[in-house]
């Protein structure tokens, strides 16, 4: 291959799995595939979660669509598949999954450290959290989480 391949960037208002996301990426050029689950879990800072709600601006399609090009420019010879939720996710449910394949293993995990850094930094997602004391939090594209 001479440039990496998008196969699948999306944002999801329906469950995403790393199974479809390995299945995605999956090619007889392929030596290794790389995955990443981002997955709801119960407590942040110190403080117990009881769900979360992602929202997206109109644009966070085009955008997540874009960083899976970057990577794949960025990346020869590679396979992407990433999508992120929106909507309400319960603890355990997976909020961003990403495979990257690629003939050997050191490509594959850059390149699939890349593709989910640049996706928290830039696909305009907002995350809003439920804490068990009641409050709640949103937490902005772009910042630690």
């Amino acid at each position: 291959m001479t440039t990496g391949e998008v196969v699948h960037a999306a944002v999801a208002a329906t469950p995403i799995t790393p199974e479809e996301a390995h299945a995605g990426v999956d090619s007889p050029h392929c030596g290794a595939v790389v995955g990443f689950s981002g997955v709801v879990r119960d407590h942040d800072g110190g403080r117990s979660v009881t769900s979360l709600s992602y929202s997206a601006h109109p644009s966070a399609e085009r955008v997540i669509r874009e960083v899976a090009g970057e990577i794949a420019a960025r990346h020869d010879g590679t396979r992407i598949w990433v999508a992120h939720r929106i909507g309400p996710l319960a603890i355990g449910d997976q909020a961003l999954v990403a495979a990257v394949g690629a003939a050997h293993r050191g490509e594959a995990f850059r390149a699939c450290s890349d593709l989910v850094d640049l996706v928290k930094e830039r696909v305009p997602i907002w995350k809003e959290q439920f804490f068990a004391d009641g409050t709640v939090e949103w937490v902005g594209a772009g910042t630690e989480q």
